[in-house]
């Protein structure tokens, strides 16, 4: 756990640590805004404190965010399209890369937007500058010393209990392009052929194909492929090398196969997809504590693909009570500009967000993309982060109507836009009563240590953060907000870091909120439980207690997009509560002193902040 700790032989004055106690509490007051304008979490423990620290009213209220999903009831139809509310009549216009809303269109002639929230560029990019301040810190100590202090009383808790180690976790990190293994894709490809050989399953130049004629072109018969011919693995041969482990979500290398198998929006409607989805699923369901949060992708090509999607998830069905969907947004308008699709980067973030707000604002018109709503958790943004960016973001950064070159924006912008819609978008559905969305973006795998300090703000948990390691002051601030973190180790050690050299057993220790998660099964995992060979991996290799394997499964299932009342079934009627008072040990197996060493440690912390600029407050009288 962290102790902060003042170092004599690097001679820190009171100035320096009051300096960087109100450096950091400014970070976190910062975060706390963003936090509760997007209607994302911020820890009650935190905010007590922060209330404390400004001198204000604190009243002990355990606030219940809107559910992020709420999930239909035992017999209802999870594809109803009954009830649906009226339609506003409001109108929408993008500007500056933010989409506003106006009561009418007189309201809209006269710039008079409704009374929601919508930030600005140059406001972020200050906040940013005022988080950007690690050098100034760096005199301070870290040191997680007292972790295994409670141990040996952790232990024996955790021997009276008579039920299975790990209840309920979530897998809160995985792409459905890849969330079927191996043999599992390979055996499906066959069974398909088999049955459908004689199918047309593609259309290649304005020429339609039998999925016998697309093995026949590709020179293949399908009952010779293997598991290693199909050549989806990542090994040693992608590390580093982003490029190349793209190349595996095509199998045999041929791009023909990933269309037909792996995407929604093909020839068949993406039924071979669904069918694969379905029957990962189906695993989850039979396994019944299991659950995952699959990626889907909108590109912003053009509006038509949320239509597009949400037509095939109602079509085939594809909802299950295990599964909770969040939508991938890859960062690549320098691919479609220089292919002329688009011309700026406000006319993709228009693509992404406007069919949203129209859904939200009409759903009697948007029915299918409504009903798929329901059941997104949240909105991730992908690439390669090592990728450079020649533009440095800053207030002076061009907007996104006047970003018309080929080159892509820098993480940190795209960052931006994509939270501040989810921010108007949440505030606006939040009036409705309808759903909102976590941002839940990757970050910090690779790249610049910025990219993690655009997520403190911006994002309500984030997948990998591994460069967190690198920057102290940045990993504890995390720690105190308990921003959650999604790591995924085996995928890391085919990418971009060692499997010994991983920071997540460190993290864990230090009592941030980390969770295992699989990435992309397909590329990383051997068996059918990928999760599971996630956690057995990781409990070997660091020799994890099963009280730390325990809690990293209760993190998955808070961070994770389940509803409130599927929270209370897994974690206990209190989880929303801080500390020992919040865990029911019957359902997570994490013992009472673990979270009460937890609970008093982050207050410790959070004192010692406080305590610091109160100081400084009373010294200066």
């Amino acid at each position: 756990m962290f102790c902060l700790t003042i170092t004599v032989l690097l001679q820190i004055t009171v100035e320096d640590y009051e300096q960087a106690a109100r450096s950091l509490l400014k970070a976190l007051f910062i975060r706390e805004k963003y936090s509760k304008l997007a209607y994302h979490r911020f820890p009650w423990t935190t905010a007590k404190f922060l209330r404390n620290a400004a001198n204000e009213m604190w009243t002990e209220e355990y606030e219940i965010l809107p559910d992020i999903c709420p999930c239909p009831g035992e017999g209802q139809d999870p594809y109803s399209m009954e009830n649906i509310p009226d339609n506003l009549n409001y109108q929408m216009k993008m500007k500056d890369g933010i989409i506003y809303v106006y009561e009418n269109t007189e309201a809209l002639s006269m710039n008079k937007p409704r009374c929601l929230p919508y930030p600005d560029l140059e406001t972020f990019a200050i906040d940013m500058i005022s988080n950007q301040y690690h050098h100034k810190i760096q005199q301070f100590s870290l040191s997680n010393s007292r972790v295994f202090l409670t141990e040996i009383s952790t232990m024996s808790e955790r021997y009276n209990l008579e039920h299975i180690s790990v209840y309920a976790n979530v897998d809160t990190h995985i792409h459905a392009a890849a969330c079927m293994n191996q043999k599992h894709l390979l055996d499906f490809i066959q069974t398909t052929y088999k049955t459908d050989a004689e199918r047309v399953v593609l259309e290649k130049a304005g020429v339609k194909l039998t999925l016998k004629q697309v093995f026949n072109n590709l020179n293949m018969d399908p009952y010779d492929l293997t598991v290693d011919s199909l050549d989806v693995h990542a090994g040693r041969q992608t590390f580093h090398r982003f490029d190349k482990f793209n190349s595996k979500y095509n199998p045999v290398g041929a791009n023909e196969l990933r269309e037909i198998y792996l995407k929604t929006d093909n020839y068949i409607e993406g039924e071979y997809f669904a069918r694969l989805i379905k029957e990962v699923a189906h695993d989850l369901e039979e396994s019944k504590y299991q659950h995952a949060e699959p990626r889907l992708s909108i590109y912003g090509r053009s509006p038509e693909e949320w239509e597009s999607l949400s037509h095939w998830f109602i079509q085939h069905k594809v909802y299950s009570p295990n599964m909770r969907w969040i939508i991938q947004v890859p960062r690549i308008y320098d691919i479609f500009k220089s292919r002329k699709l688009i011309p700026n980067f406000a006319k993709m973030l228009e693509n992404i967000f406007l069919p949203l707000f129209e859904a939200t604002v009409n759903p009697q018109k948007h029915k299918e993309l409504h009903v798929f709503l329901k059941y997104v958790t949240g909105f991730d943004s992908v690439d390669d982060e090592s990728k450079h960016s020649d533009h440095m973001f800053s207030y002076k950064s061009p907007k996104p109507e006047q970003w018309t070159t080929d080159d892509n924006p820098p993480y940190s912008y795209y960052l931006f836009h994509m939270y501040a819609n989810i921010m108007v978008l949440n505030n606006l559905r939040k009036e409705r009563g309808l759903s909102t969305f976590q941002f839940r973006p990757h970050c910090g795998e690779a790249g610049s240590i910025t990219h993690l300090v655009s997520a403190f703000l911006t994002a309500d948990n984030i997948s990998h953060g591994l460069n967190l390691k690198k920057s102290p002051v940045l990993q504890y601030l995390y720690y105190l907000a308990q921003v959650p973190i999604a790591m995924s180790p085996l995928s890391n050690n085919s990418l971009f870091l060692e499997y010994s050299k991983n920071p997540l057993r460190e993290f864990l220790h230090k009592g941030l909120c980390v969770s295992l998660s699989t990435d992309d099964p397909m590329q990383f995992h051997y068996t059918k439980e990928a999760l599971m060979e996630e956690y057995a991996i990781a409990a070997q290799l660091w020799k994890l207690s099963t009280c730390d394997v325990c809690e990293i499964a209760r993190n998955s299932v808070l961070q994770s997009g389940l509803s409130h009342e599927e929270k209370k079934h897994f974690l206990g009627v209190n989880y929303l509560k801080d500390g020992p008072e919040g865990n029911d040990i019957r359902r997570t197996n994490v013992a009472q002193i673990r979270m009460a060493y937890r609970y008093e440690t982050l207050c410790n912390e959070l004192s010692f902040l406080v305590d610091a600029v109160k100081s400084e407050v009373v010294g200066s009288q």
